[in-house]
């Protein structure tokens, strides 16, 4: 496990497909965690009875941390220099804290009738331990793809292996823990979940290598936060990315009270069904987005069709009021979805090649950890909302019956938010230019440096 990394292929040379099959399964152990955490409302809020108003926005306080921690431990991860490499340390050290801490966010010692203070403090102590240690392995992880993957047919190939990893691990991680939970309960769900994530990504460590660093040392912090900050590439892509976290966000949060409240139905077998359905559908149309829209048209047409399919998806769970109208609008959903997440980590990798071209540095740390910066905020988005939708529409969980207005008011969640972020995620694609001529000479030009660069270290 502590092995040195292995030797990296010589400049831009094809990786083989096992590696590219096994650095894939990894994702299952940072998908499973992510969407599991989707459940935390169910299990504190709905569960253990505790304030829906003070979870959200101690849920929020928390996203902001996530927030900051993500560039920190992104520039980190490019100034690491280690007999383990830049990026495999926090993949073979951050593992089994991460996973300690998810066990532990759903095995809670105390409920939210009698010691709400209590039951409060332990979540943020153990969401700390979790999100930290969360945020390494993915800083190391998702750094190691533009890197070992150097070709967009590479890229593309190994998006397609990765998101449908990443499609079942949406699958096990929001559609089977409320019917786990019901059978075994809460805790054995949790404890199970983080044994199959650690060896998951403990699986494909031997696979990953990097490659040569650049000849241009890492920047200073200060120099990093501005030259992203003002590189257009990235803000409009990111910040469109932050859209799409907000729609699954908002499903994989709301779908339990959707169901229970809004179309009156006990369990958690409806809500294992919805959310499978959506994620299903995502898995099967991968390869279809890719061949026939992705191929033919790029990144960027590619999400801006995705995310217009998936906010006029939505609209019907405004009115529907049975499963099978339900299971449509899910389906229909989830085709939207395959494009968001099979073009999401592509085009970003597009955005640290030309970074490249412009500073002569690799900083994919720093670039995916400002993404999960910006991102992490559709957290605190979404826990807002469901904070002012419960309150809004008068949702209690000590409440023995609810109000009539609940049902609307989770209709409202359902809906309007994940409409109103594939609108935005349009107009800000649309401002996004690194597409066409743009992007084929960025590709071109830095083929052409790197070809430099290999021949200046053959000849040393």
């Amino acid at each position: 496990m502590t092995a040195a990394p292995p030797a990296a292929p010589l400049s831009d040379a094809l990786t083989s497909s096992a590696t590219r099959t096994r650095y894939a399964l990894m994702n299952f152990g940072l998908v499973v965690p992510a969407q599991v955490s989707s459940f935390f409302f169910l299990y504190y809020v709905d569960h253990l009875k505790l304030d829906p108003v003070r979870f959200a926005a101690t849920m929020s306080l928390l996203a902001l941390y996530n927030a900051l921690d993500n560039p920190l431990i992104g520039h980190l991860s490019d100034r690491t220099r280690s007999r383990w490499g830049r990026r495999r340390p926090y993949l073979i050290f951050a593992t089994l804290p991460a996973m300690l801490g998810l066990a532990l966010l759903f095995n809670a010692p105390f409920d939210g009738v009698t010691q709400e203070g209590a039951l409060l403090a332990y979540f943020v102590l153990a969401w700390l331990l979790w999100e930290t240690a969360g945020t390494m392995v993915g800083s190391g992880y998702l750094g190691l793809l533009p890197e070992m993957f150097r070709s967009f047919s590479e890229r593309a190939d190994v998006s397609v292996r990765m998101n449908a990893v990443q499609v079942v691990g949406l699958l096990v991680g929001l559609a089977l823990p409320p019917l786990l939970a019901a059978q075994l309960g809460w805790g054995v769900m949790g404890i199970l979940f983080s044994v199959i994530c650690t060896l998951a990504i403990y699986s494909g460590l031997p696979a990953l290598f990097e490659r040569p660093l650049p000849v241009t040392p890492p920047a200073p912090l200060g120099q990093m936060l501005r030259r992203t900050f003002t590189n257009r590439s990235f803000l409009t892509v990111v910040a469109a990315q932050t859209m799409r976290f907000i729609a699954t966000g908002t499903l994989a949060t709301g779908m339990g009270f959707f169901v229970k409240y809004s179309l009156g139905e006990e369990g958690g077998l409806v809500t294992t069904l919805l959310l499978a359905a959506a994620f299903v559908t995502a898995g099967a149309l991968l390869w279809p987005w890719r061949t026939w829209v992705a191929e033919r048209f790029g990144a960027r047409t590619t999400l801006m069709l995705a995310f217009a399919l998936s906010g006029l998806s939505v609209l019907p769970l405004l009115f529907i009021q049975t499963v099978a109208g339900a299971l449509a609008t899910t389906l229909l959903f989830g085709v939207g979805l395959a494009g968001m997440i099979l073009m999401g980590d592509v085009i970003l990798a597009d955005v640290i090649d030309e970074d490249e071209l412009r500073t002569g540095e690799r900083r994919e740390g720093a670039y995916y950890g400002l993404s999960g910066l910006i991102t992490t905020l559709s957290g605190a988005v979404t826990a807002a909302v469901f904070g002012w939708v419960s309150q809004r529409y008068g949702y209690d969980p000590k409440l023995a019956a609810q109000p009539e207005t609940v049902a609307q008011g989770f209709r409202f969640f359902m809906t309007v938010p994940p409409l109103i972020g594939s609108l935005l995620a349009l107009a800000l694609l649309a401002l996004y230019p690194l597409h066409g001529a743009r992007l084929a000479e960025v590709r071109a030009r830095l083929a052409e440096r790197r070809a430099q660069e290999g021949e200046v270290r053959s000849a040393l």
